[in-house]
């Protein structure tokens, strides 16, 4: 079987309103299970293709913070 995970994704959060992707990350999120990591993938995948550089960036700045900074 031929599955591409991020067309299938792209296809199910076509169209969708922010309210629905919300949702949908909330609950794969409160979920806990790893079999839906790969969607939050494709789904900040397209956030990132999409997004400029200071938003990036703010992106960047909220990870260090949420995972902490390494102390070397």
């Amino acid at each position: 079987m031929n599955f591409q995970i991020r067309d299938a994704i792209t296809a199910n959060m076509q169209g969708n309103s922010a309210e629905d992707i919300r949702g949908v990350i909330d609950d794969a999120i409160s979920r806990g299970e790893e079999h839906l990591l790969p969607g939050l993938g494709v789904i900040f995948e397209k956030f990132w293709q999409q997004a400029d550089p200071a938003e990036k960036q703010n992106v960047l700045a909220d990870l260090e913070s949420a995972f902490g900074k390494k102390v070397q």
